[in-house]
């Protein structure tokens, strides 16, 4: 039988991600401002353990995304758009795991310790190395400016197939979606 949505823990993914991503948007801009203080170091050990939070329900959404196909598209899809959207999700994912990873090797190259919310230490992927802290202070800085851009395209993309469209791609993956597309 052809699965016309996407399961529930295909859903759960990526919506758990898509709130991370935001609030670490949000926070990223909000604390680069902030003058050195406490509160500025709990919201950087707030960033950091949410990143690699992202990091790890990635991989696991990759993983599942490997092992279980997603519903094809409606027929009424132009082959452009078709190849368009593999595009742009694969270029979601690539920013996705490139964003928590540069941001760890950032933390890495700063020699600062990171504990995931406190539990445990994380360890580091590089040794202490200012120049290494700027590169990937360069990536991780314009990384999140592509991944925002993907983001924007995203949701534009979806919002279009649901309003002008009037196709079941949005309807796919809401959480709450009762009606069959």
């Amino acid at each position: 039988m052809l699965k016309l949505r996407y399961d529930g823990f295909a859903k759960l993914l990526h919506w758990l991600v898509a709130l991370a991503v935001i609030i670490l948007i949000c926070v990223g801009w909000y604390m680069a401002d902030l003058r050195p203080s406490p509160d500025k170091i709990r919201l950087y050990v707030t960033h950091k353990s949410l990143g690699l939070t992202v990091l790890a329900l990635m991989t696991i959404r990759a993983l599942w995304r490997l092992s279980h196909q997603p519903p094809p598209l409606p027929q009424t899809i132009p082959a452009w758009q078709r190849s368009a959207s593999m595009f742009s999700h694969l270029l979601l994912y690539v920013m996705l795991f490139m964003m928590p990873l540069s941001g760890w090797l950032m933390n890495s190259a700063s020699g600062f310790p990171a504990k995931w919310f406190g539990l445990f230490k994380v360890p580091n992927l590089i040794a202490r190395d200012s120049s290494a802290l700027e590169r990937w202070q360069d990536v991780h800085f314009y990384s999140g400016w592509i991944l925002i851009t993907l983001i924007f395209v995203h949701i534009a993309a979806a919002l279009k197939h649901h309003f002008i469209d009037r196709d079941s791609v949005l309807l796919r993956m809401l959480p709450t979606n009762r009606r069959a597309p």
